[in-house]
C-alpha cells in the first residue's frame, strides 16, 4: 500500500512538473497572475482624461513590434473586460508604439500549429473581447498596423492614424490569409476592390490613402495622435453610457442586416431610449438651455 501511495506521489509530481514547462500552463499562469496583481507582461494599462473615465491599453512588446502572440491578446481581452465593468469608464483608447502599433500575429508562434490545432482551439477566435466590448474603442495607430495589427484596429469602432502609419494584409506572402476579419472587415471598409488588392497583393497603404479610403477617421501628426483619441474618448464619455452603447449596436447592426431589417432595429432602439432617465435629461437640459447631467439610466 505504502508503494502504491509513493508511486502515486511521484507520477503526480512529474505530471506537474511537465505541466509547468508546457506554454500552454505559462499563458495560463501569467494570466492568473494578471487578474490577480492587475500587472500585465505584455501591455500597459491607465486611466486618461481630466476625469480619468478614458481606459487607456497600450501593446507593449517593442523588441518583437507588438507582434501580437496568445498572451498579449489574453492580456488585453482582459483588460477591455475589466474596463467594460468599471462603470465610471465611458471609452477604451487602444494604441501600440511610435514604430509600430502592430506587426502582425506573432509568427513564430503560429509556426509550429497544424490544422487540427488551429481548429480545435478556434484560433485566433479568442481574440473577439475588443470587438465584443459594448463600450466604444478608439484605434490610435502609429507607424506598422499589418495582418493581424490592421485586424486588431479594424475591431475598434474609430480608427485615428498617425501621418506615419501603414496599413496591410500581408498573410498572402506566408502562404496564409487573414484569420481575424481582414478578408470581412476590410471589405466593409474600403470597398471589394481595394480590399482584393490588399488582400492578394499584400500591398500596404499609408495613412492618407486609409483615411481616403474609408479604413481610417483622421490623419494627425504622429506626436499628437493619442492625445487627439483621447479628446475624442472624452467627447464620447460625456453623453449617456447607455445610449452611447444603444447606438453602437445599433451602427454595428447595419453590417448584419438589409436596409429594411436595419432601420426597424434602429426605430426600435430609438423607442427604447424613450424608456431612460438620460433621454429625459438630455431632452430636459436642452429645453432649459443648460448641459445635461446624464446618471447611465
Amino acid at each position: 500500500m505504502a508503494a502504491l501511495r509513493n508511486t502515486f506521489v511521484f507520477c503526480s509530481r512529474t505530471i506537474a512538473s511537465g505541466l509547468t514547462r508546457s506554454p500552454l500552463y505559462n499563458i495560463r499562469q501569467s494570466t492568473a497572475r494578471c487578474l490577480a496583481t492587475g500587472q500585465y507582461q505584455h501591455i500597459i494599462t491607465d486611466t486618461k482624461g481630466e476625469k480619468k473615465n478614458i481606459g487607456f491599453i497600450q501593446l507593449n512588446r517593442p523588441k518583437a513590434l507588438n507582434a501580437l502572440c496568445d498572451a498579449l491578446m489574453s492580456e488585453v481581452g482582459q483588460a477591455v473586460q475589466q474596463f467594460e465593468a468599471d462603470k465610471t469608464i465611458g471609452c477604451i483608447v487602444l494604441t501600440g508604439g511610435d514604430k509600430a502599433f502592430a506587426a502582425g500575429a506573432d509568427i513564430k508562434e503560429m509556426q509550429g500549429l497544424d490544422f487540427a490545432k488551429v481548429y480545435r482551439g478556434n484560433f485566433p477566435g479568442q481574440w473577439t473581447k475588443v470587438a465584443d466590448c459594448k463600450k466604444p474603442v478608439i484605434a490610435a495607430v502609429n507607424g506598422y498596423a499589418l495582418g493581424g495589427g490592421c485586424e486588431l484596429a479594424m475591431m475598434c469602432d474609430i480608427i485615428y492614424a498617425g501621418d506615419k502609419a501603414q496599413f496591410g494584409q500581408p498573410e498572402i506572402a506566408l502562404g496564409t490569409i487573414p484569420g481575424a476579419g481582414g478578408t470581412q472587415r476590410l471589405t466593409h471598409a474600403v470597398g471589394k476592390s481595394k480590399a482584393m488588392e490588399m488582400v492578394l497583393t499584400g500591398n500596404r497603404i499609408s495613412a492618407l490613402e486609409a483615411e481616403k479610403a474609408g479604413l481610417v477617421s483622421k490623419v494627425f501628426p504622429a506626436d499628437q495622435l493619442v492625445n487627439e483619441a483621447i479628446k475624442t474618448a472624452e467627447k464620447i464619455s460625456s453623453h449617456s453610457k447607455l445610449v452611447v452603447a444603444m447606438a453602437k449596436e445599433c451602427v454595428n447592426t447595419s453590417y448584419e442586416l438589409t436596409l429594411k431589417e436595419g432601420i426597424h432595429f434602429e426605430r426600435r432602439i430609438f423607442h427604447a431610449t424613450f424608456a431612460t432617465e438620460d433621454r429625459k435629461e438630455g431632452m430636459t437640459a436642452f429645453s432649459e438651455k443648460r448641459a445635461a447631467n446624464f446618471k447611465d439610466s
